[in-house]
C-alpha cells in the first residue's frame, strides 16, 4: 500500500484523462451502412491526411481511470473542473477563463483538491475549520 501525495494523484489524474483521450468513439446501436466498403487507389489518397492510428488503452489501465473518476465525487465543482482541465493539460489561462479566477486563486484551488484527495485515499479525516492553506501545508504539497 502506497502512500499517497499531491504529487501522486496528479500522475495518477493525468494518466486517467490520457486514457480517456484513448477511448474508441462511442457508436450508436442498430446503426449500419448497406453500402460498399469503398476501395481507394493511390490516386485518391495524393493529398490526403492520414488517419490517425487509435491505439487502445489496455483493461487495467481502465480500469485504474475508472477508479480515478470517482475521486472527485464531493469536492467543490469548481475545484473538479480545475482538477480534470489540469489533467487534460490545458493551460492555465484556458482553465482561468473557464471557472473564472484568477491565476493565483485558480492554482490554490487546485493544490486544495489535490490534497483533499490525498487524504481521503491515505484514510485520514479532514478537519473542516481549516483553513486551504493548512491542508495544503499539512499535505506537503507547497513548491518551494
Amino acid at each position: 500500500m502506497t502512500q499517497w501525495t499531491p504529487s501522486l494523484v496528479e500522475e495518477r489524474l493525468a494518466q486517467a484523462a490520457y486514457v480517456l483521450k484513448r477511448l474508441p468513439e462511442p457508436r450508436r446501436q442498430g446503426y449500419f451502412s448497406t453500402w460498399p466498403e469503398v476501395v481507394h487507389d493511390f490516386a485518391d489518397k495524393v493529398g490526403q491526411q492520414p488517419q490517425p492510428m487509435r491505439i487502445v488503452p489496455s483493461p487495467a489501465a481502465i480500469s485504474r481511470m475508472e477508479e480515478t473518476l470517482s475521486w472527485t465525487v464531493g469536492l467543490d465543482p469548481v475545484d473538479g473542473k480545475i482538477i480534470w482541465l489540469r489533467a487534460h493539460g490545458e493551460r492555465w489561462k484556458t482553465i482561468c477563463w473557464t471557472v473564472g479566477l484568477q491565476r493565483s486563486a485558480a492554482h490554490e484551488r487546485w493544490l486544495y483538491a489535490l490534497c483533499v484527495i490525498a487524504f481521503r485515499l491515505n484514510g485520514r479525516r479532514l478537519n473542516r475549520s481549516y483553513s486551504k492553506r493548512k491542508v495544503i501545508e499539512l499535505a506537503g504539497a507547497v513548491r518551494r
